[in-house]
């Protein structure tokens, strides 16, 4: 007969050991177990429907494998395929995913930050400006982390996202070389460094072929009902018509943006070209099909993780982890431009 010790059963069982180990005059012993108990230790488990005590688990081991995800929208499409990515690498690794939203609010963000930090192992989080004392407090913790689609320049935190420079840089370049002059950009009034690096490539561009104009340069508040966004850019199209060509620096502007011109029956891209940072359905399957700058979602994701996982690792952690990785965009034409 086969006999297993009480760990064997245990790990079968998805029980842990303690529950069942004891001390004999001070020494502790194990229990051996044929392997009819066993089999009857498993039926028991497959009638009564048992599942392993999550919480038990992470008090023994100081693991939750949960990693907190902390975006600006969920229901954007960029971030909703972010977290959906970041779920299924997550998910290979052994690790849940747990998100929030903090619709760019600073007190929502750092209360997310204060709600998850017991409860996970780590985090990835698209900050907001004012969530840098709270982040900062998560890397004094040594508490896992990874920044997603910005970072703070100046702080050695490991972040993962796409060249945001680079993306714009091709597309005012694309729009140049199809002989457009007057390119307008739309963007945020947001001190936020992918936002500056979109509007900076943009300027810096235009520049350097002779051509920039700041009255093309439409900066917008941040809006969180963003159907007022609309109204501004209409606004801004009428009052310049001898623009041929827009990049909307995100993808909720090109909407907005797209409404405008078809409303005002301006037509794209005979009339005006269009560009917008991040693709969407909308943009797919627009009549004509919106041209984008688009982020590659699932290896942010993947190198997100990978990071990541490099702070969780205590032997990465004595190496010293990459501290960043700035991710090449797909320029996709289509017959918006």
């Amino acid at each position: 007969m086969k006999h297993l010790s009480i760990k064997d059963i245990a790990r079968l069982a998805g029980v842990a050991p303690s529950t069942v180990s004891f001390v004999v005059n001070g020494k502790h012993q194990e229990m051996r177990i044929s392997d009819e108990m066993v089999k009857h230790v498993q039926a028991i488990i497959k009638k009564t429907g048992y599942i392993p005590n999550r919480a038990a688990a992470s008090l023994r081991t100081g693991k939750t494998h949960v990693i907190g995800l902390i975006v600006e929208d969920i229901a954007n499409s960029f971030f909703a395929s972010l977290a959906k990515s970041v779920e299924k690498v997550a998910a290979k690794v052994g690790y849940r995913v747990v998100y929030g939203s903090t619709e760019n609010n600073d007190s929502r963000g750092n209360d997310l930050i204060q709600l998850l930090t017991k409860q996970v192992d780590g985090f990835l989080i698209t900050p907001s400006i004012g969530m840098r004392t709270g982040v900062q407090a998560l890397k004094q913790a040594r508490k896992p982390l990874v920044l997603i689609d910005r970072y703070f320049p100046g702080e050695e935190i490991p972040f993962a996202l796409v060249d945001n420079y680079a993306g714009v840089d091709q597309a005012t370049e694309c729009l140049i070389q199809k002989n457009k002059k007057q390119i307008a950009f739309v963007n945020v009034a947001m001190e936020q460094v992918q936002m500056e690096e979109r509007e900076r490539a943009y300027i810096e561009t235009m520049r350097r072929h002779r051509l920039f104009q700041k009255r093309l340069l439409l900066r917008l508040p941040y809006y969180q009902d963003k159907a007022r966004y609309e109204q501004r850019i209409r606004q801004f199209i009428q009052k310049h018509p001898e623009m041929d060509a827009i990049i909307f620096a995100t993808n909720y502007l090109g909407m907005f943006g797209i409404k405008a011109l078809k409303d005002l029956n301006i037509a794209i891209p005979e009339q005006v070209a269009v560009f917008s940072f991040d693709d969407t359905d909308l943009f797919r399957f627009s009549s004509p099909a919106i041209s984008v700058i688009s982020q590659p979602v699932q290896e942010i994701a993947t190198q997100a993780m990978r990071l990541l996982l490099d702070q969780m690792n205590a032997a990465s952690k004595k190496k010293g982890s990459e501290n960043g990785v700035l991710i090449s965009p797909e320029l996709i034409l289509r017959n918006s431009v």
